[in-house]
This record gives structure tokens, C-alpha cells and sequence, in this order.
């Protein structure tokens, strides 16, 4: 059996609150809401800034038992160092606390501005530092200059790590990115980005990340159940094991067979208040709903 985890990047939007947060709900508060309405949440805020071990072990608090999140790594590393001498940066981020979400870290993503060309050597040498282990990130935090090494992980020192990787220039459409990725078992993101950014549905690694900002309108639009349905027919198709028909990838080459793959899969059409609502709509298609703890309308009376 595969675990699909659908849900929203990020959860603290000012025109969420009145319409998919209700009139009065705390804002100290919209994580329990959001994280009892969808089964995954993207943080993102550790995009802009690194986060405190404090502050990812309350949001581990803040969660239901089976609540999954994926966290999206420094962008001082893939904006600005643009993968040169990132040996350190790595290091502080691991240092950061992310180990402090235990049992519920998914997967950890990568994602490269569109002025970012594919460098066969440059990401090879990146692909290499991401730590494969809980006990391999604790040997990397370990070397950090900002924060401190985390404490012994409730995690077990072998559990595995998982890190997927968003790009956005079409240098990347190559056999020997998609071949670095299956050597690393990292997984692709299968972006769709109103066709602004590559279009990419290989399958490298043994579970699948997407990230769906909009179809129509980046950022804002919203998915019709036409749409929807599209996208939970592919979702069927890679948590079986399979691959759409009409996949569009760039290898020739087939990634080692499964019998089933996880997947992480997350609504960026936030602007206009399309994305909670789009995500639930996707449980809802892929029978999903029965492992939330309360729909949001009960939600609304348990934090009254």
C-alpha cells in the first residue's frame, strides 16, 4: 500500500482567514485547522528563514498523530550560493531543527529559480551532500556554524530521508539530469505552472512530489473537477506502481518497477483562496477524507 499525502504550501495567508479559516478563529490556531482539513501541510517559511528546533517541535505539536509535513529547504542555497561552497550552509539547515518534526518530516524540497541551468558536475556534487539518514543529517548538522547539533531523533538513525527537486529552466530537460536523480533516488517534481516553467513527469525515485500551482493562472486559479480529475487519475497510476500512457518524460529509460509508490502532492494557488479547497476536493476524489480527524466545520466548534 502506498501513503499519498495531499495538502497546501503553507497555511498562514491573510485572505484565507474569513473564508477558508472562520471569523474569528485565532491565528495561533490555523495550523490545528488547516492540519485537521488536509493530511499535509508544505512549510515554507523555512524557505525565506531559517526556522528554530522551538518553533518545528510546536508545529509537531500543533498536528494530529498521522499528519505529514514536507519542508522546503533555504533558498540561500539555491538562490543565492546557487550550489557553490554550500557544505555549510546544508549543515546550519539541518542544525535548524528540522529533525524535530520526527515521525512526521516527509520529504524535503529543493526548488532552483528559473535563471538556474542544469550543471552536470555542480549537481552531482550537491545531490551528494543531502544526507540519505536521520544519523546522516545528524553527522551534517554536526559541522553547522548556526544552531546546535539536534538531540537524539526519535527516529530511528537509519530511517531514510527524502528529498525531491523542483526546477524551472528548460536545461534541465536531459537524460543526464534524470539519470543523476535516479542515482540519488531523489525525486522529481512534477510542477504544473500554467506552462510557464518545463513540464517534467519522470519518475526517479521510489515515491512522487507534486506541486500544483494553478493550471490556468499561476498562482490563483483554481482546479476544475475536470482538472481534478486528471490529476487523481495520475495519482492512481503512480501510487500503483505505473506510469501514465501519456507521461511526458524526458528519459527513454523506465525507473526500477514497484508495486506501489508514496506521494506528496501540494496546491500553491493560494492568491485567491484556491488551494485548501482544491486539495480537499482531491481527498474527497481519492477516498482520502476518512483519515482526517474532523471536517473544517467541525473544526470550527473544537477551537471555539
Amino acid at each position: 500500500m502506498s501513503d499519498i499525502h495531499i495538502g497546501i504550501s503553507g497555511w498562514r495567508y491573510t485572505p484565507w482567514r474569513g473564508d477558508f479559516y472562520p471569523e474569528g478563529l485565532k491565528q495561533r490556531q490555523e495550523l490545528a485547522y488547516a492540519s485537521r482539513a488536509v493530511s499535509s501541510i508544505e512549510i515554507n517559511g523555512s524557505f525565506y528563514a531559517l526556522q528554530t528546533p522551538e518553533r518545528y517541535a510546536g508545529w509537531y505539536a500543533d498536528t494530529p498523530d498521522n499528519f505529514v509535513f514536507s519542508v522546503k529547504a533555504p533558498r540561500y542555497i539555491t538562490h543565492v550560493k546557487r550550489l557553490r561552497d554550500v557544505e555549510e550552509p546544508i549543515a546550519n539547515f539541518y542544525a535548524s531543527g528540522v529533525l524535530e518534526l520526527g515521525d512526521k518530516l516527509g520529504a524535503t524540497l529543493w526548488q532552483f529559480p528559473p535563471s538556474f541551468k542544469f550543471d552536470t558536475e555542480r549537481f552531482d556534487h550537491f545531490l551528494s551532500l543531502l544526507p540519505k539518514t536521520v544519523s546522516a543529517a545528524r553527522r551534517c548538522a554536526a559541522q553547522a556554524t548556526r544552531g546546535e547539533p539536534p538531540p537524539i531523533s526519535k527516529l530511528p538513525a537509519k530511517t531514510r530521508l527524502r528529498h525531491a527537486v523542483e526546477i524551472r529552466h528548460s536545461s534541465f530537460a536531459c537524460d543526464e539530469f534524470i539519470a543523476l536523480l535516479r542515482k540519488y533516488k531523489v525525486a522529481l517534481v512534477i510542477a504544473d505552472t500554467a506552462g510557464k516553467w518545463p513540464f517534467l513527469e519522470d519518475v526517479t525515485s521510489d515515491f512522487l512530489y507534486l506541486r500544483l500551482h494553478g493550471d490556468k493562472q499561476l498562482y490563483s486559479s483554481g482546479y476544475s473537477e475536470k482538472a481534478l480529475t486528471h490529476w487523481e487519475k495520475r495519482i492512481r497510476s503512480w501510487t500503483s506502481g505505473a506510469q501514465p500512457r501519456d507521461a511526458q518524460r524526458v528519459s527513454k529509460k523506465q525507473p526500477p518497477k514497484r508495486s506501489s509508490r508514496d506521494l506528496f502532492c501540494y496546491f500553491d494557488n493560494d492568491i485567491k483562496v484556491r488551494a485548501p479547497y482544491d486539495a480537499r476536493r482531491l481527498l474527497e476524489k481519492l477516498t482520502l477524507t476518512d483519515t482526517l480527524e474532523v471536517t473544517p466545520g467541525e473544526m470550527t466548534e473544537k477551537l471555539a
